[in-house]
């Protein structure tokens, strides 16, 4: 029976497991829940996640969301080749890298996309954002670096569990202008990176996306599409002077918080 990734090609959530998969060679289809963005997507979807976020996974009778348990789960059931290094100390530090880049780096493309996307901002409030955000990602990067040390992958050997936990965030941020230096050992290591057949097939589908982009501010304006403003996404925008973002959202019923579960 066929994995399904319920995705979305732009979520760093789901390119993280597509690019698991495609790494160990397991077959799966890749579907987009309808209506997402809105707030209701469709009931099967829903089944899979009730959080309505993408990932989710199916695999036969079991159901997982949460990209770190789904991760988790393929490392289980397919264990070769290896994500995950082999002492504990290396598999700690792959998991630290994957949070960090989960819940610190992830909100920073994301309220890039709010702002250059979606138009929450413009002149010096988005200018004031926009400057925290490329400050942020250069202290990250500074982070990673002492992490790759020298070496070829973040993973150790060979890419793995930490790599994938980077490079589509990496790539995300491209996007917004805020590269590693060029020349620069991370930069290598995305160039690296972004040479595996499992990653380049995640970021095409991503550009293929990207390319309509220019149609969804009116959406949001609109009311038809809801961005969501999950725990460290809404910590961000706040922390990096886009309160009155989140303030405006709510009043015009334009953004949403995660599905309340029963």
């Amino acid at each position: 029976m066929t994995v399904i990734v319920y995705e979305h090609p732009l979520s760093p959530y789901a390119q993280k497991v597509k690019i698991a998969l495609d790494e160990k060679g397991v077959p799966y289809d890749a579907k987009m829940p309808s209506a997402i963005g809105s707030g209701q997507p469709d009931t099967e979807f829903l089944k899979a996640n009730p959080r309505g976020e993408v990932p989710a996974l199916i695999d036969g009778e079991t159901r997982i969301f949460d990209s770190t348990i789904i991760l988790e789960y393929i490392e289980d059931k397919w264990p070769t080749p290896a994500l995950l290094p082999r002492t504990p100390a290396a598999r700690a530090t792959a998991r630290t890298i994957e949070d960090v880049m989960d819940t610190h780096f992830e909100p920073i493309n994301w309220g890039m996309g709010e702002i250059r996307w979606f138009k929450r901002a413009e002149g010096e409030r988005a200018r004031t954002i926009e400057a925290k955000a490329a400050m942020q990602a250069r202290g990250i990067y500074a982070w990673l670096s002492r992490h790759l040390d020298g070496k070829t992958w973040f993973n150790g050997e060979s890419f793995g569990w930490a790599d994938l936990s980077v490079v589509p965030y990496l790539n995300g941020a491209l996007g917004s202008g805020f590269a590693p230096d060029k020349g620069s050992a991370l930069s290598q290591w995305l160039e690296r990176a972004n040479g595996r057949p499992s990653v380049q097939k995640a970021s095409k589908a991503a550009a293929e996306v990207i390319a309509n982009m220019a149609l969804v501010a009116g959406a949001v304006q609109s009311g038809m599409f809801k961005r969501e403003y999950r725990d460290h996404r809404l910590e961000w925008m706040i922390r990096s002077g886009g309160i009155d973002v989140v303030l405006e959202g709510m009043k015009k019923n334009n953004i949403r918080f995660s599905n309340e579960l029963s």
